[in-house]
């Protein structure tokens, strides 16, 4: 009886796009745990009326499996910012591969923040889940005023876990997959303080 062969061990697939298909490699990594394929297609699926020609960050880039995946259907741009010097050569070399431009930041994503210029339409918060840094995270986006108004902002965390998130963040969907909460987030303006 033949079998579905399953994907090699390190490897994971882009699920949409233009790029469709493509393998990446994981490299095993302390705090990599790339978001499964199944959960970016429910991601990608709410995010099909905004991502053509959307400015995207991809924080803990890690593989770059979403800031990939968001070239691949069809964003306009993507900074992907990753710490870890071995991760970021290795996203260096897909993107190169897949023959995508996109720039590839070593740099701690607190430190990217404060000093970066640029806004976002799309923001992929997935750190470490060690690292417990969702909020400190959420509040430098606002304070350094990266996010567009009705920015879309991506969070995944433990299961069991609801970082808290600016009041001007709006839960739009959520789901669950295993021990990963997957949550998507629309900005609306801060209220003006009289």
């Amino acid at each position: 009886m033949p079998t579905h062969a399953k994907p090699a061990p390190g490897r994971l697939r882009i699920v949409g796009g233009t790029l469709r298909g493509s393998r990446l490699e994981v490299p095993d990594a302390p705090g990599l745990r790339p978001t499964p394929d199944r959960v970016r297609e429910t991601l990608f699926n709410w995010l099909a009326p905004t991502i053509a020609g959307a400015h995207c960050l991809d924080l803990f880039a890690g593989t770059g499996a979403l800031g990939i995946e968001a070239l691949s259907r069809g964003a306009a741009q993507v900074d992907f910012v990753e710490t870890d010097a071995q991760l970021a050569t290795l996203l260096r070399g897909n993107l190169e591969r897949l023959k995508q431009t996109a720039p590839v930041h070593r740099s701690n994503a607190l430190q990217f923040l404060s000093g970066a210029d640029s806004r976002y339409d799309i923001v992929f918060l997935d750190p470490p889940f060690t690292a417990g840094v969702w909020t400190a995270v959420a509040d430098t986006l606002e304070a350094h005023n990266r996010l567009q108004p009705g920015a879309l902002i991506y969070v995944e965390s433990p299961a069991g876990e609801i970082p808290a998130m600016p009041a001007n963040w709006i839960l739009h969907r959520e789901g669950v997959a295993g021990a990963v909460r997957y949550s998507l987030y629309r900005r609306a303006e801060p209220s003006v303080k009289l």
